[in-house]
């Protein structure tokens, strides 16, 4: 869907902001702001977009996880996204939340999902139409399968991959791949009890793969950089994780998505979970 021959990507995944300006009033297509600050969405957004807290909305209250499948698809069908819509999701920090939330529409099978090429900030920086107004949508009939496992990995798998020819992929920042932060600045709260890295994972951090104003890098240069860093080898399975999950279905969108590569997961317990298991190695480099 973007014109721009130059991004070469595997997979046609991504739309650019003229697209979505051109679309806007296109019933088959329902775009989807989620931000990592859910109170962004009040101040403004892109005319007709539904928001949905990543927290609030997405993630079960109890147990820290996806919502089931029926949980999924009735919350999705309330807000007027059906099996027949072509969802666009995008979102602050560079997109990392609607990042997560295509893993997550791709998780329960939806394939008619796009993720907007650059973030919010984009959008608002050209000058593009914003509203305040929360759009209502007739309810809609939204099918959720079972969960495709294939791109999700658990602790379980991830501890099993250790020593294998599998890649683990930290994408957090160097500070906290170290051991030298526990968690970004502001998220000091959603820590982990050690600092570190899980034994083996290499460092390729999220925002090496797009450029200064969130847009993707064109396919020649992320193949290049992960395969620099040791993600890439071979074939190899890869397991990516961060802190929480959303920086590493980030990173999960671009090997996947945007380069093709067949065998990658996301670890979405990532280093919370890690990080605070008893008996789970850790390596530090500080």
């Amino acid at each position: 869907m973007s014109e721009d021959p130059r991004m070469g990507h595997a997979k046609d995944v991504l739309v650019d902001t003229e697209w979505v300006a051109e679309h806007l009033d296109d019933d088959s297509v329902r775009i989807v702001e989620v931000d990592e600050n859910p109170a962004l969405y009040a101040e403004g957004h892109i005319p007709g977009a539904i928001g949905l807290d990543w927290r609030a909305d997405l993630q079960h209250d109890v147990e820290r996880d996806f919502l089931g499948p029926d949980e999924f698809a009735a919350l999705v069908g309330e807000r007027g996204i059906s099996d027949d819509h072509t969802v666009v999701l995008y979102g602050d920090r560079d997109n990392w939340f609607a990042a997560y939330a295509y893993w997550y529409f791709r998780y329960y099978g939806h394939d008619k999902v796009r993720l907007l090429d650059g973030p919010r900030e984009k959008w608002i920086a050209e000058g593009r139409e914003t509203s305040t107004a929360v759009p209502s949508y007739p309810p809609a009939s939204f099918t959720a399968g079972l969960g495709d496992d294939s791109i999700r990995a658990y602790r379980d798998e991830v501890r099993a991959a250790l020593g294998s020819e599998t890649r683990l992929v930290d994408t957090r920042s160097p500070q906290e791949y170290s051991g030298e932060l526990v968690a970004i600045a502001g998220f000091e709260h959603e820590g982990a009890q050690r600092g570190g890295h899980i034994p083996g994972a290499v460092l390729v951090p999220w925002a090496e793969a797009v450029e200064a104003d969130g847009t993707f890098k064109p396919e020649a240069e992320l193949r290049e950089l992960y395969t620099a860093k040791g993600a890439l080898a071979n074939g190899a399975p890869v397991i990516a994780y961060c802190r929480i999950g959303e920086r590493s279905a980030h990173t999960w969108f671009v090997l996947h998505e945007l380069l093709g590569v067949d065998d990658v997961k996301n670890y979405d317990g990532s280093w919370a979970e890690w990080g605070n298991l008893v008996g789970a190695p850790i390596e530090k480099s500080v």
